[in-house]
């Protein structure tokens, strides 16, 4: 099915309809912008005017989606109980709003039989025109030598308190020429800037200082920083603690810790 930029507004509009009470946001693109900038072996297998959605999720995310989630269903079985809200929210949104229409719901946590991840998150926020994705390529003269520096999501209004939760792929339905690409709001200019902002992720991410790069509109409430500043065995723990679970319930939580963008969880 050929979409026109109307129908394409349509559909973004659905989602962002039911998914922005929850705190997500919903940003359209074509999979050729995803998949011109990644080698073969990490594009998706679909034509490059399929239309696709990402979904990311605002600091608002916590208390309109996760605490009621948790107060109405709790945590069930092992997994991490962000992705399950998130989960929830994202395959409700598309079964009211797409009853029809067959779509390839790819999370931030999910990993390919390789181990390669379904889709990189960071990537698709860039190409989205959602935000900007700044890499060690984007530094001028870098000081780092021969080091590994890993790149980070900016924001144009949360700074990085936000993170990238879905890519949901609507097969068969495809995007003429008339819907152009958009650029993500260069937040961070500058040299400088971009040197703060990496070293601040790579080196103390913890402290959570290169969120505020920018001057966020938002950021996360305190109980949400508590929550994420715990380690991930403990959050279980914490929830308990908080009620919304019984405290005889000793499930553990084997989820690894989580940095912001990279993998979707804070």
């Amino acid at each position: 099915m050929a979409a026109s930029t109307g129908n394409v507004d349509v559909i973004t509009g659905l989602l962002e309809d039911y998914l922005s009470k929850f705190g997500f946001e919903c940003y359209p693109l074509k999979v050729g912008w995803y998949n011109s900038v990644l080698p073969p072996t990490l594009r998706l297998a679909y034509p490059d005017d399929s239309l696709a959605v990402v979904v990311l999720s605002t600091p608002d995310m916590f208390e309109l989606a996760f605490l009621p989630f948790m107060e109405e269903r709790g945590c069930q079985g092992l997994s991490d109980p962000i992705d399950q809200c998130v989960k929830h929210c994202v395959s409700s949104a598309v079964s009211q709003c797409f009853p029809r229409q067959t779509v390839d719901v790819r999370y931030d946590y999910e990993l390919l039989p390789s181990r390669k991840p379904k889709f990189l998150a960071q990537t698709a926020a860039h190409v989205s025109g959602a935000a900007f994705y700044y890499q060690q390529s984007d530094v001028r003269d870098q000081p780092w030598a021969e080091k590994k520096m890993f790149g980070v999501c900016v924001h144009p209004r949360f700074g990085g308190w936000f993170a990238i939760r879905a890519l949901l792929v609507f097969d068969g339905v495809t995007v003429g020429p008339e819907m152009s690409q958009p650029v993500p709001p260069d937040c961070v200019p500058s040299r400088e800037g971009r040197v703060q902002l990496l070293e601040a992720f790579n080196f103390n991410w913890q402290d959570w200082s290169y969120r505020d790069i920018v001057h966020p509109v938002q950021t996360y409430s305190q109980k949400q920083r508590d929550y994420f500043s715990t380690r991930p065995a403990q959050r279980i723990a914490l929830l308990k603690t908080w009620g919304f679970l019984p405290m005889d319930n000793d499930q553990p939580d084997p989820n690894s810790d989580a940095q912001s963008q990279v993998n979707g969880h804070g």
